[in-house]
């Protein structure tokens, strides 16, 4: 059990459906720095079944109303994609800190409305990219920024299984769901290739960035087959470093991912686990100067109790944010724009020149 601090920032989650359950709620009854203070969600149903679960101080079903709450500090947007900037951009003009799930838009232009609305608030915003909190890939992060050098390649895959909700099924609670719940006009999953990729090759961009940096440049190639997608996309980084990123849903086998990460003084090589097992990845660091390699533990798995408390830190400490920043949400969709103007046209596409929607 994690030991409560007696300053914790106090937070409003908006949105009480799956993701809100598996994630968001249970991180604020774990974090230390930070307390479940409010929950809104327009099923009152819904609402009521949170509420007495988890007990938070304030319910609300308009999220007007819990935004106007003096005591409430900070939202978690845990809702469909297409509600992640407009709800978002409410919170920060509101005077309130935000973690938005990812990705933070599905446009170019969604992103920086939302970067000028950090800028005029002076808020915090940090992205959902839970995975820059994988104990394990932050020690992969720290050896290449800290004893790698120069950086040669980086080989990285995200494949989903065809087994992944036989899996999850058996370790998760079912989640409890309301007809009444919102929901977007449009069918998200109308469009698969840009469904999948906001929601899996977000990921992957942003892993590869944040074991790299800045992406410049790709060179996208996409197969469909069998129900399957595939898209092998060539990378450049700024640094000069090479890159080739592997998203496929679904691969007939378990879940596959992972890196391969060479430089000038040793490598990496990474197994991540499907999220839901809340397990570190396995990450084997090879040291080239005295030809030994390590295996960080990484006992906690808990990432996204993890990103909160990182927020929590920045927000109450001034702690230097560990997460992904508004900036680095817009790098993602301009990466995922740019695959996909790849995948129609067959050409190299250069990040600075893509706009519009992924």
């Amino acid at each position: 059990m994690i030991k409560k601090q007696d300053r914790r920032l106090r937070v409003g989650v908006l949105g009480c459906g799956p993701i809100a359950q598996f994630a968001h709620l249970q991180s604020c009854a774990k974090a230390g720095n930070a307390d479940l203070y409010a929950i809104c969600d327009a099923a009152p149903d819904l609402l009521a079944r949170m509420g007495a679960t988890y007990e938070p101080r304030k319910m609300y079903a308009d999220y007007d109303a819990m935004l106007a709450d003096p005591e409430l500090e900070a939202v978690i947007v845990a809702t469909s994609d297409a509600y992640h900037v407009p709800m978002s951009i409410k919170a920060l003009d509101a005077g309130k800190h935000v973690l938005c799930e990812k990705p933070i838009g599905t446009s170019v232009e969604e992103g920086e409305a939302l970067a000028a609305a950090v800028k005029r608030s002076g808020k915090v915003l940090q992205v959902g990219h839970m995975k820059r909190f994988d104990p394990a890939l932050e020690a992969a992060r720290d050896f290449v920024r800290d004893e790698m050098g120069e950086v040669l390649a980086l080989k990285a895959w995200y494949c989903d299984s065809t087994h992944r909700y036989t899996n999850t099924d058996a370790i998760q609670p079912l989640p409890v769901t309301s007809k009444l719940a919102r929901k977007p006009s449009g069918n998200p999953k109308a469009d698969l290739r840009q469904y999948f990729m906001l929601a899996h090759g977000s990921h992957l961009v942003d892993t590869a960035r944040f074991l790299c940096g800045e992406i410049t440049a790709v060179r996208a190639r996409l197969n469909e087959r069998f129900g399957a997608y595939c898209w092998f996309v060539e990378t450049e980084f700024a640094s000069g470093a090479l890159g080739h990123l592997d998203l496929t849903v679904a691969v007939r086998m378990d879940w596959h991912e992972g890196f391969q990460l060479y430089g000038e003084n040793g490598s990496v090589i990474a197994k991540t686990f499907n999220p839901w097992y809340f397990r570190a990845s396995e990450v084997d660091i090879f040291h080239e100067k005295d030809a030994t390699s390590r295996r960080p533990l990484g006992a906690d798995g808990h990432f996204f109790r993890r990103q909160l408390e990182g927020l929590a830190d920045t927000v109450l400490n001034g702690a230097p944010m560990r997460g992904a920043n508004v900036e680095d949400g817009i790098a993602s969709i301009r990466a995922m724009v740019a695959i996909a103007r790849s995948v129609v046209s067959g050409e190299r596409v250069e990040l600075a020149s893509v706009s519009g929607a992924v």
